[in-house]
């Protein structure tokens, strides 16, 4: 009767623990046949799923996902528009692996070359728009690692932006989600070329124009349903890369394999990745951007107290069949001092699912306030008087 018992708790205590925490791998007979695996909810980073997530492999082309991530935040800042014109390299021409036969001195916007990597993984025309935001390829690399240490990618070292085999040129497949997770997340619109099967760039040179055809390297957009993106990477030490994307019901997920051993073997691990997210995950929200949960006391102001709202949604990952409910607890500051814009910082709002935080933003200002003038002063002094 003790081992019975004794049993029952040790079943009991590996169900509580495999569901508090990520499970390092499926059940042994559906473990992932690639080096690394990891199954990553964007909105939230929740690891669902992880298989030897931290181990340092080279990537191959799924390095472009650093790459494209830099390109969106220079488009961002103003560095850069994607209608510039770009100037091929000998260098950026001399890429081998995959490619679009860009010509040194030939010119591409900044469009069409970062849409030839998203859609066909270029090398040449990563390496071209390496040189055009960086100076130099040399001086990309060091902002891809200074962007790896800023969002957390600990396990990573790059030494070009394409992604050829070189020594000290590694990541993992939990860096791999990080950098897709950062890059799907603040840039949506790199779904406008990451979910098209085919496509074309126009070659111009000495010879004339030429049109040349974009076909995608992910299958997952002919094979799974909902797939979006991301980017796959084959080379001989790195074996078969993926990091692929899909939504469905408004859930994303970012599935990543790291050295599976042929092609096919990639989709297919990922696929199964998919399939158990969505299976047993669903999302979603707490009060929508712009919902007023309260009010604020306003010093030096032409009024009293101004609403507090929610900054941005916030997407709450749910396991299905696990009971409990969502929870709120907004805190809003004490006070804040006129003036101040719409919009200003006033507080923050923090989720919980079942005791365990799930998601946070700020509370700000649903309006501005102007500082009070000496005639609000007397009014306010002689509403208070006749009170």
């Amino acid at each position: 009767m003790r081992l019975r018992k004794y049993i029952s708790f040790t079943i009991l205590f590996a169900l509580v623990f495999t569901i508090s925490k990520p499970m390092n791998i499926f059940a042994e007979e559906q473990r992932v046949n690639a080096k690394s695996a990891v199954l990553m909810e964007p909105m939230t980073g929740k690891v669902i799923l992880e298989q030897n997530a931290h181990d340092k492999l080279p990537p191959a082309s799924v390095t472009k996902v650093m790459t494209l991530l830099l390109i969106y935040d220079a488009v961002a800042e103003e560095k850069i528009k994607w209608t510039d014109m770009v100037s091929v390299s000998e260098h950026a021409s001399s890429m081998g692996g995959s490619q679009i036969f860009l010509e040194p001195n030939e010119q591409q916007t900044v469009r069409d070359l970062t849409k030839s990597i998203a859609i066909a993984s270029a090398n040449d025309a990563a390496v071209a728009m390496a040189e055009y935001i960086g100076g130099s390829e040399e001086s990309f690399v060091e902002l891809m690692n200074k962007k790896a240490a800023s969002i957390g990618m600990k396990d990573s070292h790059f030494m070009n932006a394409c992604g050829l085999d070189a020594d000290d040129h590694y990541t993992s497949a939990y860096d791999i989600a990080l950098m897709s997770r950062e890059l799907i997340v603040n840039y949506p619109a790199i779904f406008e070329f990451t979910k098209v099967w085919q496509d074309s760039i126009t070659h111009k040179t000495k010879r004339g124009e030429e049109q040349f055809g974009l076909t995608n390297t992910n299958k997952l957009l002919k094979w799974y349903d909902g797939a979006t993106g991301l980017k796959t990477g084959s080379t001989g030490k790195a074996l078969y890369c993926l990091s692929g994307t899909a939504e469905r019901n408004g859930l994303q997920l970012i599935g990543v394999v790291m050295a599976a051993p042929d092609p096919k073997i990639r989709f297919q691990e990922v696929m199964k990745m998919l399939d158990y997210g969505f299976a047993n995950y669903g999302i979603t929200q707490g009060e929508k951007a712009g919902t007023v949960v309260g009010k604020i006391k306003v010093y030096k102001g032409d009024c009293d107290e101004v609403n507090v709202c929610v900054k941005e949604d916030v997407k709450i990952l749910i396991e299905k069949g696990k009971t409990g409910e969502i929870e709120s607890k907004p805190q809003v500051m004490e006070s804040l001092s006129a003036p101040f814009e719409k919009g200003t910082k006033a507080g923050e709002i923090t989720y919980f699912y079942n005791g365990e935080e799930v998601g946070k933003t700020d509370l700000i200002t649903e309006s501005g306030v102007q500082k009070a003038n000496f005639a609000d002063m007397i009014k306010r002094l002689m509403g208070k008087w006749f009170e």
